[in-house]
């Protein structure tokens, strides 16, 4: 790390860390180009870290780097890139708001997928609140998000020699992490060489909202780290101490908390140790820090944020802090409820009753009773607003939490929408379906992380170089269709290409590092072909999403794959949680299929899948498979990251293809409406074979004189031009700022509290 003297580069090429530091460069291609530049053996070494690679860049490389003329270039474009990210004027959320407040918009989330070189993220819900941010700064939004810092991050899969996974975990090396510590030395933190500055303030009124600006004094680097900027949360009968993690996201800034520190006690120096681990009581214990701790972290740092975004039910005790914060100015229970309310958004993502965090009131009451304070009359009332009955008894709900004390409400696609307004009805009772305050704002990816750079560069060359400021319209992707077969099935075989290029450096690597077996190296991919038609599934194994419907008919699936001139092939990737057996059991399934010699050599399965990892599948397959049991996909958002790069989605009717399958964009597994589950796999597992023996592989393998297939490419056409504009991220910021983030900021500015300081 710079300030640890390892790194200095020389004075014309300083901003270096600038760029590494701020995990913008993961979406902006002349920052990545720059990092390529420099030394493209170790870009690839540490997996496109770029922390890691100035650690070990020599300073002859540094030397030579800053007498370059192309490099200079690159770099130069990259640093202005950088600055306009973070301090541009004119940004769509200033033209289109310019009458709000400059305060910040504060999103809690449990979890952040921001790169590989972070894992503080477990799957989908990490990578939708990484996307949210990254377009939140494209926009302008002024967004700050809290979360926590994991040392020991998601665990790592290895699938042992009896073929079934095995967890690792790996304690995050700070040094190589784009991230730095909040200290006391006047609420900044030095890292890469530069201050981050909090919000001034107004006398002793309201937070005045400025983006926290980055700014680099030569006479910063070198600068020693302070003492941990330490904020207090009561938990029961004692006090848990959190320190603050930094990270930058170009005009977005991400604090996320961390207890590993030695003023706490062991048990409670591990609660923010690893995502989603322990038992239900850790779970509480964390939920405390992030909602509670995230609030207080927000006021000491002087934020007052304009309005709030909840992402999950994980984050709801947040609210309850906000409601004690204007109890403790003297409001009625009522007017805290209500000014708290008229600020608050949030957005539910789990369409099964079990998935919504639930706890005994007795132990919610112990953990919380260092809360309340002088307002401890209040109690009951708070409490209350937490109380379900699902069925099976009255327990402390957290999503009834939030739904009670949030005025925009949202779920994450419109098959969601009507199962969430059933599902949580007794909330409203005596309310039609359709008066239930829930809206739907439909999941959408970020393009600029996850377009293929070939592909971005074959739209520039064809839609023009600003073709990523129009990629939200629907009428712009009508220009799709001037785009010739050749270049486009060229780019296509590239990814496809890249994928197996990945994946055999991948197996090299188990074999050179572990020695694994030769089983292993199959399982791997090793057998695949480069040129046949490729399917991806990679997602969190369990249940529910079902990795093993295509196994129904093993015999026929077989046949399938092994047809001669017609050859077909899978790759599974993904982790089944700790504690799942049944999806442990289902990656042991899969697993097993990838080595029986009846396949051919024609299934995969990639180990340790990742951010990472998953860029070369969606980028390079050529079908994209998704089979929930409906309705349990509240969204899903991996296909439409295929669709993007012209993989085609193969899916049932949940989630996001409920409403983004058009008949010409892909395909639709139909079937599935009866009430026994081994009837509805059966009659899906058969409109998949159906599919695929049909109308899949005969299009894909059916070519012109020329050796292309224009009507596998008519299809893929048709999937880019209807899934990038409704499904990008940018849609989707847009409408939470249309139709939550606007109308909370609107009730809210009125009824901002005097800022108060506490920990």
């Amino acid at each position: 790390m710079e300030q640890d003297g390892l790194f200095s580069p020389p004075e014309r090429i300083a901003g270096l860390s600038r760029l590494a530091y701020d995990l913008s460069w993961t979406w902006h291609q002349n920052a990545r180009a720059v990092f390529r530049h420099l030394d493209y053996p170790l870009w690839r070494l540490t997996a496109h870290n770029p922390v890691r690679m100035l650690s070990m860049v020599s300073r002859e490389r540094l030397n030579e780097a800053a007498q370059e003329q192309s490099f200079l270039a690159l770099y130069d474009a990259a640093i202005e890139d950088l600055d306009r990210a973070r301090t541009a004027e004119d940004t769509w959320w200033s033209v289109r708001f310019p009458d709000l407040p400059t305060r910040p918009l504060a999103y809690f989330s449990a979890e952040f997928a921001l790169h590989q070189s972070l894992p503080i993220y477990a799957g989908g819900l990490g990578v939708l609140a990484g996307d949210l941010c990254k377009e939140a700064s494209n926009l302008g939004l002024p967004l700050v998000g809290v979360g926590f810092m994991y040392p020991q991050g998601y665990f790592h899969q290895r699938i042992s020699f009896a073929e079934w996974q095995e967890e690792t975990y790996e304690r995050l090396n700070w040094d190589h992490a784009p991230v730095e510590r909040l200290t006391d030395d006047n609420q900044r933190s030095h890292y890469a060489g530069g201050v981050l500055t909090p919000p001034v303030t107004k006398g002793d009124s309201d937070a005045a909202f400025g983006n926290p600006t980055i700014m680099f004094p030569p006479q910063a680097a070198g600068l020693a780290l302070k003492k941990p900027r330490l904020v207090m949360v009561p938990l029961g009968t004692r006090h848990v101490y959190v320190s603050v993690w930094v990270v930058r996201l170009g005009r977005v800034t991400l604090f996320l908390l961390d207890t590993d520190l030695e003023e706490n006690a062991a048990e409670d120096r591990e609660l923010s140790a690893r995502l989603y681990g322990g038992d239900r009581q850790m779970r509480l214990q964390q939920e405390i820090i992030l909602g509670i701790g995230g609030v207080r972290v927000l006021r000491a740092l002087g934020y007052d944020p304009l309005v709030w975004h909840l992402n999950e039910g994980h984050t709801a005790f947040s609210v309850l802090e906000r409601i004690r914060e204007r109890l403790e100015l003297g409001e009625s229970f009522a007017a805290a409820l209500k000014v708290v309310r008229s600020s608050t958004v949030f957005t539910t993502h789990t369409p099964v009753a079990a998935g919504h965090d639930a706890f005994p009131f007795q132990m919610v009451e112990a953990h919380l009773a260092g809360v309340w304070g002088a307002v401890n009359r209040h109690q009951a009332d708070l409490l209350e607003l937490g109380r379900y009955d699902n069925g099976s008894g009255v327990l402390f709900n957290m999503t009834a939490l939030a739904l009670r004390t949030t005025g925009g409400i949202n779920a994450v696609s419109q098959m969601h929408g009507s199962v969430t307004r059933e599902m949580w009805a007794p909330i409203w009772s005596g309310l039609p379906g359709g008066a239930r305050p829930i809206k739907v704002v439909t999941n959408g990816i970020h393009v600029p992380s996850w377009i293929a750079p070939d592909l971005a560069r074959l739209f520039e060359r064809h839609l023009g170089k600003e073709w990523l400021n129009h990629h939200d319209e629907v009428d712009f992707w009508e220009n799709i269709f001037a785009i010739p077969d050749e270049e486009l099935w060229t780019v296509r075989q590239k990814l496809r290409s890249y994928l197996f290029a990945f994946m055999r450096e991948r197996a090299w690597q188990l074999w050179a590092e572990e020695k694994a077996s030769a089983s292993r190296i199959v399982a791997a991919g090793t057998l695949l072909d480069p040129t046949a038609l490729t399917i991806g599934f990679a997602r969190r194994f369990t249940g529910y999403k079902r990795a093993d419907l295509i196994f129904h008919d093993p015999e026929r699936l077989a046949r399938i794959l092994t047809a001669p001139r017609r050859p077909v092939q899978i790759i599974f990737a993904g982790k089944a949680h700790p504690a799942d057996e049944d999806g442990k059991r289902i990656v042991h399934e899969a697993y097993k299929r990838a080595v029986d010699p009846s396949f051919g050599g024609r299934i995969a399965f990639m180990e340790d899948y990742d951010l990472h990892v998953a860029h070369f599948l969606v980028q390079g397959c050529d079908v994209w498979l998704n089979t929930p049991q409906r309705p349990h996909e509240a969204s899903g958002t991996s296909g439409m990251k295929a669709s993007i790069n012209g993989g085609i989605h193969l899916s049932v009717g949940d989630g996001w293809w409920a409403e983004g399958y058009t008949g010409s964009n892909g395909w639709l597994i139909e079937g599935g409406a009866d009430d026994d589950p081994a009837m509805t796999n059966a009659t899906e597992a058969e409109a998949l074979y159906r599919l695929l023996e049909v109308e899949i592989v005969p299009t894909f393998y059916d070519r012109d004189t020329s050796g292309i297939p224009t009507r596998w490419l008519r299809i893929v056409r048709e999937a880019i031009r209807t899934v990038m504009p409704h499904f990008s991220a940018r849609r989707m910021m847009k409408q939470y700022a249309e139709e939550l983030y606007g109308p909370a900021a609107r009730r809210a500015a009125p009824n901002s509290p005097s800022r108060t300081t506490i920990g």
